[in-house]
């Protein structure tokens, strides 16, 4: 069941991704819906792994690998409509990867190796779009619209920052850990 929570987020990144980059392809309504459908199969998938004795190293790497690739497609998609700087799906798909290969071949380890950085970083990518999909919901109020375009310009260029942080976090760490051995 946790997997199919997670294939159901996978199966929305293309729409969601498209919707960001052309407003009119889905109707404000269904953008909005799809986004609580992501969030919640997010929030719910490795709580139901966990509590029916199913989590493992590769329902881990497909949960973190689908969230990667919703965030990234939806946020490319702003970002092809200058909604969000083109440098932040970069960033993310940088920052993944870093994540990726230095768990598993840096470190050797059989499953993703977390920060608490880049586990709030990934967490904090969704938010640009449930801000953009809230703007077109309120698209009939332009003040309320445009405060939530304000916000999400304020949290894009956060998280470019909170990225690159990471990034480099993630780089020296190594470095951290052989100077604390010796």
């Amino acid at each position: 069941m946790a997997d199919f929570l997670t294939l159901v987020r996978l199966l929305l990144a293309l729409p969601v991704g498209w919707a960001m980059a052309e407003h009119e392809f889905l109707p404000a309504w269904v953008l909005a819906f799809f986004m609580l459908l992501a969030v919640t199969s997010d929030f719910l998938d490795g709580k139901m792994a966990r509590t029916f004795g199913t989590a493992s190293a590769s329902g881990q790497i497909f949960d973190h690998t689908t969230d990667f690739i919703f965030v990234t497609s939806g946020l490319a998609g702003a970002a092809s409509a200058g909604l969000v700087p083109d440098i932040l799906p970069i960033l993310i798909t940088l920052a993944f990867s870093q994540y990726v290969l230095d768990s598993y071949f840096l470190y050797r380890q059989k499953s993703l190796r977390m920060s608490s950085l880049g586990r709030w970083n990934g967490v904090l990518y969704f938010c640009p779009l449930i801000l953009i999909a809230g703007s077109r919901l309120l698209e009939s109020n332009q003040w309320a619209a445009e405060t939530v375009l304000t916000i999400l310009r304020m949290l894009a260029w956060t998280l470019v920052v909170s990225t690159l942080i990471s990034i480099l976090d993630r780089a020296i760490a190594p470095f951290n850990i052989q100077r604390h051995s010796r």
